[in-house]
């Protein structure tokens, strides 16, 4: 399966501690240049990527693309979403409602960390979601409503 991810899913995954969850699932994951970059701005970051060799870093050829994205989405979004539809992957891990909403009309399946970690849950990676989840949002300040907070640990049976 080819993954393309944004920054938003790689980082709050290392911040918590549960980066094995994307290598669990998906064997390898690629990132472009950007997202690289900006995940190497967060200290402890650069080292932990660099030592997972699962995680891959590309370059985006269609540049003209990502300068006509970059008007509305962040650079890594942008470079993601471009790098996923250069590499017809199966899916583009992003989190950011602009950035989704861009992949979809760009004919891309995505999901985002919840999808992530619901499936990681379901396959038995994690014991509990719940945990996680709170501590995606109280220590990440990974933002969540309510109402989703609840869909999703319903979802697994939490």
């Amino acid at each position: 399966m080819l993954v393309v991810s944004d920054t938003s899913p790689v980082t709050n995954l290392i911040q918590t501690g549960h980066l094995f969850i994307l290598r669990e699932l998906f064997t390898e994951v690629i990132i472009p240049k950007t997202v690289f970059e900006e995940l190497c701005r967060s200290a402890g970051h650069k080292d932990i990527l660099e030592s997972s060799q699962w995680i891959k870093v590309k370059t985006v050829v269609d540049i003209v693309n990502v300068e006509l994205l970059k008007k509305d989405l962040d650079p890594g979004e942008a470079e993601a979403i471009v790098l996923a539809k250069e590499l017809k992957s199966d899916i583009l891990i992003i989190d950011e409602r602009k950035g989704r909403n861009t992949a979809i009309n760009y004919g891309l399946r995505i999901t985002g960390l919840l999808g992530v970690i619901i499936k990681a849950k379901k396959k038995g990676l994690i014991s509990e979601l719940k945990p996680l989840l709170d501590k995606l949002i109280n220590e990440v300040n990974f933002r969540v409503s309510e109402k989703l907070y609840n869909q999703v640990l319903h979802e697994v049976n939490e």
